[in-house]
């Protein structure tokens, strides 16, 4: 009989351990290491001729179009890639209350109203509770058949019940959430790595044998990532992360992975009393006053022309330079990368003569939307050279460009696209890199070799540099004379 095992898991990465430790090797997480049933060792090799021989189809031979089934939100659609893939497996994690829960309740709505059979399955909440959430959303006619479960047999089983009564496997199945439901054969709590792992690949056998659309709603951990084992986003067909800040009343869903669709394509929505509801125009959400024509331009912000999946996106880049105190001053960023900022930071000071290092500086996206694209790093330059010189950036203008360690401005990709956006929105002019080839009309655009040609827009940049310099000195006592001698 093969010997039983003991095995510590580290419930945030899954990695495996022969005895207790408090740190995991593998995450570099605390505590998160617990005691797993001991598993039963599996003898070395398989015997030959017991495996059963598959079938092989032509590439050729696979239809050529899939049809998609429409949720009747937009903007879920979008980040699907147009809509549910039949027998794909969804996976969407966000932090608590940032309405998981709520799209996902309305997309079945929708799909039940139009005929589909759709299940909702909680192991959180009562059906009494989903019955008062959708009274408040107003879906409480949607024909959905909801259950209440923690037990992976017993979700199996009312699924099959559920198609022999529908005459048909259901178009979707919601999960929620995958880290409540248990398998009774593993001997381990609900929401630890072997029980997520095991559950998440019955579910999805199932929706691969069944052709429904299986969503599995994640928990996050405190570092935003899904709670649980990696191995699940690799085994599912899309992976959709709700994004937004409880200050603010707009949700991003952005999409991770999609085997049917573009990564890191994006859906905005408005939270509401009713809901979730679609924001047609994101670009105009994402703006501030001056630029949507209601107020006069200030300092220290420039508008980025960005690309966010396949959507063009206008984003307003607020950034404020004021003298430090401190010997090391602050570096405070919201919506973008603290190291990104450096850089630019560090290419202004050596290429362009500008010193930041006697400033505290603060950097924030509007709207609580996070920026990762390169192609912001001139319009971050322009907010922090505008900020620095107290001076407005060009009125109706938008800046996009990857700023290079030489100070060289670099071509980005889709830059028609992000063009169309802007004069769509009623901008005049865009300082972008040189060598596009697109041109859209109604548009100007100054086209810039180096970072040096940027600084000329604002000339009082390099006066207010030198003085932040010279005050900086003046307080440390420093004069300069010991250089010179």
């Amino acid at each position: 009989m093969a010997k039983a095992t003991e095995s510590f898991v580290c419930q945030s990465c899954g990695a495996a351990y022969r005895k207790w430790q408090g740190r995991c090797d593998s995450c570099g997480g605390w505590n998160t290491i617990l005691e797993e049933a001991p598993k039963i060792a599996v003898p070395k090799g398989l015997s030959a001729g017991k495996g059963k021989a598959i079938g092989f189809a032509s590439l050729s031979g696979q239809p050529d179009k899939v049809v998609r089934t429409v949720t009747g939100i937009a903007e879920l659609d979008r980040v699907l890639g147009g809509g549910l893939v039949p027998g794909s497996a969804i996976l969407i994690g966000g932090d608590p209350g940032i309405g998981k829960s709520t799209i996902l309740l309305q997309a079945v709505a929708q799909l039940a109203r139009r005929g589909a059979t759709a299940l909702y399955v909680s192991g959180e909440e009562a059906v009494a509770q989903i019955g008062l959430r959708a009274q408040r959303l107003g879906l409480a006619d949607a024909p959905v058949m909801l259950a209440a479960a923690n037990s992976l047999r017993d979700i199996l089983a009312g699924i099959d019940t559920a198609m022999a009564q529908g005459k048909g496997a259901p178009a979707v199945v919601v999960i929620d959430s995958i880290q409540t439901i248990f398998a009774d054969n593993i001997e381990s709590a609900p929401g630890t790595v072997n029980q997520v792992r095991a559950c998440a690949h019955e579910l999805i056998r199932v929706a691969k044998q069944s052709n429904a659309a299986v969503f599995l709603v994640g928990h996050v951990t405190k570092d935003g990532q899904i709670a649980g084992p990696r191995v699940v986003e690799h085994m599912v067909d899309t992976v959709l992360y709700f994004e937004g800040e409880r200050g603010h009343q707009f949700r991003i869903l952005r999409a991770v992975k999609n085997r049917f669709g573009a990564t890191d394509e994006i859906g905005v929505f408005s939270m509401t009393d009713g809901g979730l509801s679609e924001v047609p125009n994101p670009s105009a959400l994402f703006l501030g006053r001056s630029e949507a024509g209601k107020g006069e331009p200030v300092a220290g912000s420039a508008i980025f022309a960005g690309m966010e999946g396949t959507r063009p996106l206008l984003v307003e880049i607020q950034a404020l330079v004021a003298p430090s105190p401190l010997a090391t001053p602050r570096r405070t960023v919201v919506g973008w990368d603290t190291g990104r900022l450096a850089m630019v930071l560090a290419v202004l000071d050596a290429r362009c003569g500008l010193r930041y290092s006697g400033c505290d500086v603060y950097l924030n996206v509007a709207g609580g939307l996070r920026v990762v694209e390169p192609a912001a790093d001139l319009a971050v330059a322009a907010a922090l050279l505008s900020a620095l010189a107290d001076s407005p950036a060009p009125e109706r203008t938008v800046f996009f460009g990857e700023i290079s360690l030489a100070g060289e401005v670099r071509p980005v990709s889709q830059a028609e696209s992000r063009l169309k956006e802007a004069a769509k929105l009623g901008f005049e002019h865009a300082v972008m890199p040189a060598g596009a080839k697109n041109k859209v009309k109604g548009i100007g655009t100054s086209e810039l070799m180096r970072l040096n040609e940027l600084v000329e827009l604002f000339p009082a940049a390099r006066a207010a540099a030198k003085r932040a310099a010279a005050g900086r000195n003046q307080r440390s006592g420093w004069t300069g004379q010991e250089e010179d001698a």
